[in-house]
């Protein structure tokens, strides 16, 4: 008789196919793991299959292992004989070779169909409708930013997940909490953004854009608008320095230095959003050294923030709004007005579209109505005759702005531009200016500066642009209002947040 290494309770059909589902499940996994490591390019669906789908099967079939040893021990103390298994089959018998032609079509059929459908399962939780449809009211401003914005046609998991099993588990551990605090009502208004918990930009943003082979410059125009009753227009053309930094390029310079392999940059903040930044610490690469910047103020707690600077900086540190973009009024109007989907020869249309698209309303609907009601009103009591005279462009104005606002405001979950800051520029939000403030010194004098010229030179500027007011060396910068030297002693934020 052959000695057994076990106590008899565990010899037991139950504890036996436990074993036996454990042990093809654990091979399986050990399996597609030596495939994965041995594969540099294997792809993800290994790793969800080696890291989500068997350890289910695997911790089932070692649960069954002492169910099936405890229901054994249960019937032997009440007397009753040992389970022995007792299972064969005779293929010469008809019946039996007909059941099991049967029993092994249907296992198949059903096998089939279980991996399709948990491949089409997979595939639909990967897809832009599930992300921004399935809880719609929750869901809604990203969605409908996502959709007008430069990355629409980007999947939102090649962003916010990325490839490789590791981050999908993780991000449905995280989606899960979610789906809880939907049902449950406690998620809240409006949606954070993720700005700890993303993953780096290296390993997503940098698969399409590669700064370190950025470089030249770029031309950008952009044309406001004044509030005066002509809705008189400013154009300003900026050539930024885009720069970059790779040594086939030349020498690191311009905005994308901040990320060039050559220079690793590190800051420290005080608030949550990254806004208020006392403490930066560069470090040259090549040679080690480094330089430490600090708010003259801060330097009593300088060792406090070299503990608490975190990652070197990357692209989202600046493209914080890359995708779920929610403009302010201004740039709104200013940019319709620009497209002439609102009309300039309507007097003071500009700041009266501003002032509808700033105030605070309770629902989507009550703007829509309360929006054309302010235009209409302030037009028949200040332009009587205008609302008869103009009024195809006055009802097009209206409609651009409830379109717009429909886009960019949602009030059901408290979302506007001043919910989320926009790191891009200094106009809206303090965005460079974060450091860019010209208060940033280090030990050895050396500023963080706020010139212009550091990022962008000036080509032309103004209402009425003739060929000799370019300069190719770069201009002045001229407000379009004449408030003296004050735009040069405090942010432009200070007066163009619209908060």
């Amino acid at each position: 008789m052959t000695r057994r290494r076990l106590p008899d309770i565990f010899y037991n059909p139950i504890s036996i196919g436990g074993a036996a589902i454990a042990s093809v499940a654990l091979l399986t996994i050990v399996f597609l793991t030596a495939v994965e490591l041995l594969q540099s390019d294997a792809p993800a669906y290994i790793g969800i299959i080696s890291y989500i789908v068997l350890p289910l099967p695997l911790i089932l079939g070692l649960m069954l292992i002492p169910i099936g040893a405890w229901r054994e021990r249960r019937r032997l103390r009440k007397g009753q004989p040992a389970s022995r298994l007792s299972f064969t089959v005779d293929l010469a018998v008809p019946r039996q070779r007909a059941a099991l032609t049967l029993f092994s079509g249907v296992t198949f059929i059903v096998l089939l169909f279980t991996a399709y459908g948990s491949y089409r399962v997979f595939e639909w939780t990967e897809s832009v409708p599930f992300c921004g449809t399935t809880c719609h009211s929750v869901m809604e401003p990203e969605y409908t930013a996502y959709q007008n914005s430069p990355h629409a046609r980007v999947k939102c998991v090649e962003c916010h997940v990325g490839s490789g099993a590791g981050w999908y588990v993780r991000s449905k551990l995280s989606g899960a909490y979610q789906v809880y605090a939907v049902v449950a009502g406690v998620y809240p208004t409006p949606i954070p953004t993720p700005i700890a918990n993303l993953r780096p930009a290296r390993e997503t943003c940098e698969q399409c854009h590669w700064p370190s082979h950025f470089s030249a410059e770029k031309k950008y125009v952009n044309t406001y608008f004044k509030s005066d009753s002509a809705n008189t227009p400013w154009t300003v053309a900026l050539l930024m320095k885009i720069g970059g930094g790779n040594d086939e390029h030349g020498p690191a310079g311009g905005i994308h230095w901040h990320i060039s392999p050559s220079i690793e940059i590190q800051y420290a903040a005080t608030d949550t959003q990254r806004q208020v930044i006392p403490y930066v610490r560069v470090k040259d690469v090549k040679t080690g050294t480094i330089t430490e910047f600090i708010v003259p103020d801060e330097e009593s707690r300088m060792a406090e923030y070299r503990e608490k600077a975190g990652a070197a900086m990357s692209c989202i540190d600046c493209h914080n709004r890359p995708s779920h973009i929610y403009r302010p009024p201004a740039r709104i109007v200013d940019q319709s007005l620009a497209r002439n989907r609102i009309s300039p020869a309507l007097p003071h249309i500009r700041a009266k579209a501003m002032e509808a698209l700033k105030q605070e309303y309770t629902s989507t609907g009550v703007a829509m109505d309360s929006i054309a009601l302010q235009l209409r009103e302030y037009y028949a009591a200040e332009f009587p005759a205008l609302p008869q005279e103009q009024r195809a462009s006055l009802d097009a104005a209206i409609q651009e702005i409830q379109r717009q606002y429909r886009l960019n405001f949602f009030p059901t979950m408290r979302v506007r531009w001043s919910a989320y800051p926009n790191n891009i520029g200094h106009m809206t939000d303090l965005g460079c200016f974060r450091c860019h403030d010209g208060n940033h010194k280090s030990a050895d004098g050396r500023v963080i500066s706020k010139d212009c010229n550091t990022c962008h030179t000036i080509l032309y500027q103004g209402t009425d642009i003739v060929p000799q007011t370019l300069s190719v060396g770069g201009l002045p910068f001229q407000h379009p209002e004449d408030i003296g030297d004050g735009w040069n002693e405090m942010n432009c934020v200070e007066c163009h947040s619209g908060r």
